[in-house]
């Protein structure tokens, strides 16, 4: 297990300072704004750990978020937790992140004893190569943004998780008009062995489910963050855990913008397990505001 996900381990173990209020902190490092998925997970986190076990354990099967305000990684952020309804069969949590006295993220999310009941799946997963055959994303970044700084050290950082494109990047399309796509599709695994904790898998799948969403917009218009002189932010987020999943092996994250306009984008996303089986959706608004020359 490499150090980047030992720290996203770390920043997921929430301090517990009171009944249904928790703490989390973000990585040292100081950058622009807290990382969106980080916030949800560390949310999902605290969430869940009010959720009772007894009689048996119930599982996160959506979540549905509002991005407020920038986090500001210099000081922790603290969770607090409403327990809104405790039924036989569902529970249902409201989380509000707090940082100087203010909402900066609310997400509601909602849990499901197992229960057995119709099945069907629509959703078929892209053929695609396999991710052992596709280069890993910091290469594709290197041949494409040059050997030089500030990307050099950016690049050469370790990542929690190990992503492989099968479509363009958006430093790619912006190069090369044609390959512009409302289309992203990338293998994404955690590279260790995780424990057996549904929750943690959930958990980390939130985590990662909001690095490239805001790429499927950008690609759609031939954008990129560094390339292009812009602001983006996420606005809300929802996710619907339909079947369990791992993410230390290799997820498929099948993604697509139907729309943008108005300073504003949509992006929906798939995730698929290695065989095929629909595991999560995902749909995120977001704001980019392109400044004008």
């Amino acid at each position: 297990m490499n150090e980047a996900l030992k720290e996203v381990l770390d920043l997921l173990d929430l301090e517990q300072i009171e009944n249904d209020i928790f703490r989390g902190r973000s990585p040292e490092e100081r950058i622009q704004r807290v990382f969106g998925g980080q916030v949800a997970a560390q949310a999902l986190v605290a969430a869940g750990r009010t959720v009772p076990a007894d009689p048996v354990a119930r599982a996160v099967h959506s979540l549905h978020a509002y991005f407020i305000r920038p986090g500001d990684p210099a000081i922790p952020i603290v969770y607090n937790v409403e327990r809104v309804r405790d039924g036989r069969s569902f529970t249902t949590r409201r989380v509000t992140a707090i940082q100087h006295g203010k909402a900066i993220f609310t997400m509601s999310a909602s849990f499901h004893i197992p229960e057995d009941g119709i099945s069907h799946q629509a959703a078929v997963m892209p053929d695609v190569p396999a991710p052992e055959t596709l280069p890993l994303w910091q290469d594709r970044m290197r041949a494409a943004v040059g050997d030089k700084e500030p990307w050099r050290e950016w690049l050469s950082r370790p990542r929690p998780v190990d992503s492989r494109y099968v479509t363009p990047l958006t430093w790619e399309a912006v190069a090369d008009p044609s390959l512009r796509s409302p289309h992203t599709q990338v293998w994404f695994r955690y590279d260790a062995d995780l424990p057996d904790d549904p929750l943690l898998h959930v958990v980390l799948a939130a985590y990662a489910s909001d690095y490239t969403l805001v790429d499927t917009v950008l690609l759609a218009n031939g954008l990129a963050w560094g390339a292009t002189d812009m602001t983006g932010a996420s606005l809300d987020h929802a996710m619907w855990f339909h079947r369990p999943l791992r993410v230390d092996d290799w997820v498929l994250y099948a993604q697509e913008s139907p729309w943008s306009g108005g300073a504003r984008g949509l992006a929906r996303g798939q995730m698929f397990t290695p065989t095929g089986d629909l595991a999560v959706s995902v749909v995120q608004e977001v704001m980019i505001r392109v400044s004008k020359p």
